[in-house]
């Protein structure tokens, strides 16, 4: 039986976790790693299955009851739903306030996310073994991936339906993995501004509704929400059970995959801090450069910190691939 001291250790880890992966760059799977919950973790969440939550579902019949409660436990639903409340007021928050910073000062906020991104990067490489074929390959594809998508991403995939649940399977599905963020790879996908947005948005509209405001405003800002979470359920079902399976055959190669995205990616802050200046019709100058390479200094420290807090991120014994 899990205690209500237990259960706020738990939320608090959340809080964590979600501040960690509301921000480009840091993981809050690393978060995990920091607290102690890790395994735990990845034990529940790969523990979603379709299976068991058709078990789950059965327990609306009476007969079904014991097996669905059975089923809960199996995905220690205490520990998660503790966990996914954290991790929500954080994401909630936080993005709330980075929404406001991108809109007032996006300069110095896109750059803070370069230097997150790119310490990230530095600290992982280190992680990261390129001794066969196979690996440099790997770490080459990640890395052009990143690359070519952050520069046609940043304007040209727009924030329609199918790409904000494209974009919430890669997201949730990254949270599960040490050094790897899922904020990042919004930004990848050129959807981190729009997300935040919204979901400050949708926040905004239940504040409204409170206080006498129309169920309309609600719906048209919740569907986007709903749908980046549909796309999240369905990551964790399937993204994240391959990310875990290339791992547990080919640790080293998907680990090098992993990494390079991370530096492929550091073309994505550049390009939105680009759009930034020319939808305000101003341009790289030596006052934006230094401000942006400024913050970038504050991010890449911010890191270093976590890194040192966290030991290292713990990889895995090496396997040829």
């Amino acid at each position: 039986m899990t205690t209500l001291r237990e259960l706020a250790g738990i939320y608090l880890r959340g809080l964590g976790m979600g501040a960690a992966d509301a921000v480009p760059g840091v993981s809050g799977g690393t978060i995990a790693l920091i607290t102690g919950i890790y395994e735990r973790l990845i034990g529940a969440v790969t523990a979603v299955q379709p299976t068991r939550l058709r078990r789950i579902l059965g327990g609306l019949r009476a007969e079904g009851r014991p097996d669905a409660i059975v089923a809960l436990r199996e995905l220690d639903i205490v520990f998660l739903l503790a966990l996914g409340a954290g991790i929500a007021t954080a994401v909630v928050t936080v993005l709330r306030a980075i929404s406001v910073l991108l809109e007032t000062n996006p300069v110095e906020t896109y750059g803070f996310f370069f230097g997150l991104i790119g310490a990230s990067a530095v600290v992982l490489l280190g992680e990261v073994s390129l001794a066969t074929r196979g690996r440099r390959a790997a770490a080459a594809a990640g890395f052009l991936v990143a690359f070519l998508l952050s520069g046609y991403a940043a304007g040209a995939l727009g924030s329609s339906l199918p790409v904000v649940f494209l974009a919430g399977a890669v997201a949730v599905s990254a949270m599960i993995l040490p050094g790897v963020s899922g904020s990042l790879l919004l930004i990848l996908l050129g959807q981190y501004e729009y997300m935040s947005t919204a979901l400050s948005r949708f926040t905004d509209t239940l504040v409204g509704l409170l206080d006498g405001g129309g169920g309309d405003a609600v719906v048209d800002a919740g569907v986007p929400v709903v749908t980046f979470m549909a796309g999240g359920v369905v990551g964790l079902l399937t993204i994240a059970h391959s990310v875990r399976w290339a791992l547990d055959r080919y640790r080293e190669a998907t680990l090098a995959f992993l990494v390079s995205l991370i530096v492929g990616a550091l073309r994505a802050p550049v390009e939105q801090t680009s759009l930034e200046l020319t939808a305000t019709g101003t341009g790289w100058s030596t006052t934006v450069v230094g401000l942006f390479l400024l913050f970038a200094v504050v991010g890449a420290g911010a890191v270093l910190v976590v890194d040192r807090l966290a030991g290292g991120i713990d990889t895995g014994r090496s396997q040829p691939a």
